[in-house]
């Protein structure tokens, strides 16, 4: 899969979830670190965690994987690092506070298609009935 590809089947996996003010960041004439930066807000930790899930389990099912997950919801800041994306799952507080938007500001803005949002669906729906 391409990195631009995951990045935006890993946005369309946190909007499934309920995160909320997505933004797709294109780091690849920035960093050489990753290709693209997801950031979210979550509104609690259940749903920060259901996110990180999502996330998790969706790429493995389609062959993708994780690097790591760090931080956690106490903090404020939960980082999905799937290599070439990475998704950083914020409390509206934190988010506020590192403000990764301003800090990236020359990075491009990807919009989130609409057009796989059925089977983004329907991929969260079947790591729902596995648990």
């Amino acid at each position: 899969m391409r990195s631009r590809q995951k990045a935006l089947l890993v946005a369309e996996l946190a909007k499934a979830k309920k995160a909320e003010d997505i933004v797709i960041l294109d780091m690849r004439k920035l960093s050489n670190i990753t290709d693209f930066f997801i950031i979210a807000t979550s509104s609690s930790s259940t749903r920060s965690q259901a996110i990180v899930n999502n996330i998790k389990e969706s790429l493995i099912n389609v062959g993708e994987s994780i690097a790591s997950i760090e931080g956690s919801w106490e903090a404020g800041w939960v980082l999905v690092d799937a290599y070439d994306v990475v998704a950083h799952i914020f409390s509206d507080e934190v988010r506020l506070f590192y403000n990764l938007e301003s800090l990236w500001a020359d990075a491009p803005k990807v919009r989130l298609c609409q057009k796989k949002k059925k089977k983004i669906t329907k991929l969260s729906k079947k790591n729902s009935k596995r648990k």
